[in-house]
């Protein structure tokens, strides 16, 4: 009976031993995902999938040896910085921010985990880093610098709407960097011969107000400034193009809601790069000797649907160069 009773405890033990080994494991480090849009559009997926590359080159792939938990603001900029710290609170072993806005959420709420951003204004210059090849402190990550596109974009929108004698200019007066938008708008217009009308808005309403305004002064075409207010705005912006009959060139996301044309970095490439920098830091390295990288790569996207729609006849220069047509 003796012998019984010690071979019914071991098999016991022996049972129980893989729940209890299982229990023991530990935790997956965490990824803290922040970004001031919205899940679930096509250019959000293609991004998020790009970051998730960059780890797997790293060996981290999410649910085997890493987690990710995304906190998404839809739009609303100001609940960033409860997000960010909702992350802080969650004990994440890194924050991913996308955006400038997230970006300094992000440094706000922390200035121990570490945190890799992907934006499109001047690091340096916007007080996120040192420098680009020294950052600092807990921060690091990609840039593509949007503001330097102003000519690209004004020359891309004459060339495809050349009768517009007068091409309108959205900017956010609150934003990084309104002075040196001005300027380089300036001279783009210039350059291209067109005259050049100067809107302001940093409230959906006062955009709104700009685009009535676009209307009654019979101005051709519109391109948008650089900043955080109007990345969440792409849905609004399309929908008031839409209206209006308005050619507009701004942002992927803004031509995945009918938008007529995009041209801008290549975010797939940076985000790719974040994600290789996520898999570093969490193998050892630290954020201050990783250096900034500066985005290179530029796309052009094309909704043909619009142009149609708007009487547009897209120039064959412009269908041969768009690295995406939507039709």
């Amino acid at each position: 009976m003796i012998k019984r009773r010690t071979l019914i405890v071991g098999l016991g033990s022996t049972a129980a031993w893989p729940v209890v080994a299982q229990a023991q494991q530990p935790a997956l480090p965490v990824i803290g995902y922040l970004r001031a849009g919205q899940p679930g559009l096509r250019s959000v997926d293609t991004i998020v999938a790009a970051f998730r590359a960059g780890l797997a080159e790293t060996g981290y792939v999410e649910g085997r040896n890493v987690a990710l938990e995304f906190r998404w603001a839809e739009g609303q900029i100001d609940r960033l910085p409860a997000l960010a710290a909702n992350l802080v609170r969650r004990q994440v072993a890194m924050i991913i921010a996308g955006g400038s806005a997230a970006a300094r959420a992000a440094k706000s709420a922390t200035m121990t985990i570490p945190i890799v951003f992907a934006i499109g204004v001047d690091p340096v210059g916007g007080g996120l880093v040192a420098s680009l090849n020294r950052p600092g402190a807990n921060i690091t990550g990609a840039t593509y610098l949007l503001q330097d596109l102003i000519g690209k974009r004004m020359g891309l929108l004459h060339e495809i709407v050349p009768a517009a004698a007068m091409i309108g200019y959205l900017r956010d007066p609150s934003g990084p960097f309104p002075e040196a938008e001005t300027k380089d708008a300036e001279t783009a217009a210039r350059t291209l011969g067109v005259q050049l009308a100067f809107l302001n808005a940093s409230t959906p309403s006062q955009i709104e107000t700009a685009f009535t305004t676009l209307v009654e002064r019979r101005i051709g075409a519109l391109t948008i400034g650089a900043g955080a207010f109007f990345t969440v705005q792409y849905e609004q912006i399309a929908r008031l193009a839409a209206r209006h009959e308005m050619p507009v060139i701004y942002s992927r996301e803004f031509v995945d809601f009918g938008g007529l044309m995009s041209y801008g970095p290549n975010l797939a490439e940076s985000y790719r790069v974040v994600g290789t920098y996520a898999g570093r830091i969490l193998s050892g390295e630290k954020p201050a000797d990783l250096p900034v990288q500066q985005s290179a790569r530029l796309a052009m996207v094309l909704n043909l649907k619009t142009a149609k729609v708007l009487g547009i006849e897209v120039p064959t220069s412009i269908l041969l160069r768009a690295d995406e047509v939507i039709e």
